[in-house]
């Protein structure tokens, strides 16, 4: 049962596999959402399944005995991924307390992501839950370390540290007082909070299936807890994530799924891996924020939300005009206030702007001569280094006039 998809329950299927055959277990089954999941492909086939269950307890009767016969399968270094959300992690956290031990606890893992507003009155749900369990002590697990922190002295890390006999943390120095290093650094252990994109709607990666997860996802799992050539072992394959991964970092698999819909799914997508990048983690959040220095400078304090990627629009306003937004520009350093104001108005009707507010940062006299190509519907306001300047400049002359 190695490198195969098979259709049907994985009770009855995992009853088959020999004891202590995986290497590596992630599950992502059905929620506790009491929903339809539904969803089309970019071809227009739509995949669909029920998360509609009698109650909790019905529920974590399903998936009980499921995991029994998953921690059978399991060999004594492998470790168990359950992927859950907020309406049954507190229960499925008791349960694979009850089929591992307490014991064998090791990570509650967080995946966070960015999603889109709703309209419902709670805080919006932008996690999901994975807990990590192991079968025996001797588990497999591969440190990965990441960049560190901005806030990080860097160099204050490079140098060895050690308790005085006050039991205080002083640097060591050797005897010419000179500081000892501490050797070279890989960087920061891997936290249990992974900040991984949620997948787009148009990501290539994309296949239609509604819960369908990033591969980056999957791939950190694997790496985390596996070695090359281990077998991993998907019991709700869905759309078939967890088995791309595993191929694509030379692990075998064995996926199962109840929907011959999925299994086909999965099938092709094997055949065919498709793997998206994320822009976010390859570049950094800093790596969007595209305004200059001293036009957020300008915009600070102001009760405004900064635009990133606009070349119109710098900031939308908190204040809303008739349900409609309030959009400012600043004037960027040797601009022609027209063209900025050409940019805002274009950029402003757009987004049906209620208002186009634009910030001049310089004084030119030669606009006075464009005021019949000037759009009229955007409004000059002079920011707050324009004005002082302004006024003093005004004061002067009054004072020079009065001199004279």
């Amino acid at each position: 049962m190695i490198n195969q998809i098979l259709h049907g329950d994985c009770l009855l299927i995992l009853k088959k596999v020999p004891t202590n055959y995986v290497n590596l277990v992630y599950l992502d089954p059905p929620f506790f959402t009491q929903s339809k999941q539904t969803l089309k492909s970019k071809a227009l086939r739509e995949y669909s399944f029920a998360d509609n269950w009698d109650s909790i307890d019905s529920y974590l009767d399903f998936l009980s005995p499921r995991l029994y016969e998953i921690r059978r399968v399991m060999k004594d270094n492998s470790t168990i991924f359950f992927h859950c959300d907020r309406n049954a992690s507190h229960r499925i956290r008791v349960l694979l307390d009850e089929v591992f031990g307490y014991e064998r606890f090791l990570s509650e893992i967080i995946w966070t992501y960015r999603r889109w507003s709703n309209a419902s009155r709670s805080l919006l749900g932008s996690h999901q839950t994975i807990f990590m369990y192991a079968k025996t002590v001797n588990y497999t697990f591969n440190q990965i370390y990441q960049d560190y922190s901005e806030t990080t002295n860097l160099d204050q890390i490079l140098q060895r540290r050690e308790r005085d006999k006050h039991g205080k943390s002083i640097y060591v120095t050797d005897f010419g007082g000179r500081i000892v290093l501490n050797g070279p650094k890989k960087g920061v252990p891997l936290t249990d909070t992974w900040e991984i994109p949620f997948l787009n709607p148009k990501a290539r990666e994309r296949c239609g299936y509604p819960t369908q997860k990033p591969l980056q996802l999957l791939e950190r799992i694997i790496l985390l807890a596996s070695n090359e050539n281990d077998l991993i072992l998907d019991p709700f394959c869905g759309s078939g994530t967890t088995l791309v991964a595993a191929k694509l970092l030379n692990r075998s698999f064995l996926g199962i799924d109840s929907s011959r819909e999925a299994v086909e799914l999965s099938r092709q997508r094997l055949h065919n891996p498709i793997r998206s990048e994320s822009k976010l983690l390859k570049a950094g959040r800093e790596a969007y924020k595209n305004l200059p220095d001293d036009v957020v400078q300008i915009l600070r304090g102001l009760p405004v939300k900064l635009v990133q990627r606009n070349s119109g629009i710098d900031a939308i306003h908190n204040r809303f005009l008739g349900g409609k937004p309030v959009v400012l520009r600043v004037q960027r350093s040797g601009e022609d206030l027209t063209d900025a104001a050409k940019k805002l108005q274009q950029a402003g009707r757009k987004k049906d702007a209620a208002m186009l507010l634009l910030i001049r940062t310089e004084q030119d006299e030669r606009q006075q001569a464009l005021l019949d190509v000037f759009p009229t519907d955007v409004h000059v306001i002079d920011s707050l280094a324009l004005s002082v300047h302004s006024s003093i400049e005004s004061l002067l002359q009054t004072q020079n006039m009065r001199t004279h």
